[in-house]
């Protein structure tokens, strides 16, 4: 973790030593399970952490928001935003039983009371009952936000100001993604830039307004759920 540790001041001691505990839990269930691939499992805090710590300098979610993790797979970046975010309440997701039960007992054995898991598909869960929607390299955006802007209600919930919506950690070019849309993100961040290194070369987070989203269809797309990692 001490290589990443320059790149977010903003994450605590206490917050690393439990980063740390769970990236042994990771390594020891992937040895069981595929929750990363097996030439990332070396650089599992590099290739995998690292960009969800990326939120730190993205938002902050407001004291009781809401945050589903659609297709959470290996708790990426579900998991690592729960331990920054402990005030907020995070639902992972996934339709994929073996990976959910993986996240489970990760989330058990930190003693993570801000964090829950789902073993179902997103398409079943009830609408309107989530402030933030996050997701990590699941779909395409257009299949992605139509089911994502489903699971969200009005309202601000993030002390910085940002207006709620989706968090999307977004892989390959761009301009492609917005022209299928028709309409950009309100936020980018680029991972290449904050982390310094051409391995993250067109991956970004995002940020998709409630407000933005709202120029979507109300569902949309073939079903999402958790791919092999990410």
């Amino acid at each position: 973790m001490r290589r990443l540790e320059p790149f977010f001041p903003g994450v605590a001691p206490a917050q690393w030593r439990q980063l740390e505990a769970m990236a042994a839990l990771h390594r020891e269930w992937n040895a069981r399970l595929n929750l990363v691939s097996s030439k990332d499992e070396a650089a599992l805090e590099w290739h995998h952490y690292a960009p969800c710590l990326a939120a730190s300098h993205f938002f902050r979610p407001a004291p009781g928001a809401r945050v589903i993790d659609i297709g959470t797979g290996g708790g990426f970046p579900g998991l690592v935003l729960a331990v920054l975010f402990p005030r907020a309440e995070f639902v992972l997701s996934d339709s994929i039983g073996k990976k959910i039960a993986a996240v489970a007992d990760i989330i058990s054995r930190l003693s993570l009371r801000n964090a829950t898991v789902r073993n179902v598909r997103v398409e079943t869960l009830p609408g309107a009952g989530f402030d933030f929607a996050t997701g990590r390299a699941v779909a395409s955006l257009d299949k992605f936000l139509p089911l994502a802007r489903s699971l969200l209600r009005k309202g601000a919930a993030s002390e910085d100001g940002m207006e709620n919506g989706v968090l999307y950690w977004q892989g390959g070019p761009l301009a492609d993604e917005e022209a299928r849309l028709g309409f950009a993100p309100a936020k980018v961040l680029d991972m290449e830039v904050l982390l310094q290194d051409a391995r993250f070369q067109e991956k970004h987070l995002l940020h998709y307004p409630l407000s933005v989203l709202a120029r979507l269809p109300r569902l949309g797309g073939s079903p999402v759920q958790g791919r092999g990692r990410r």
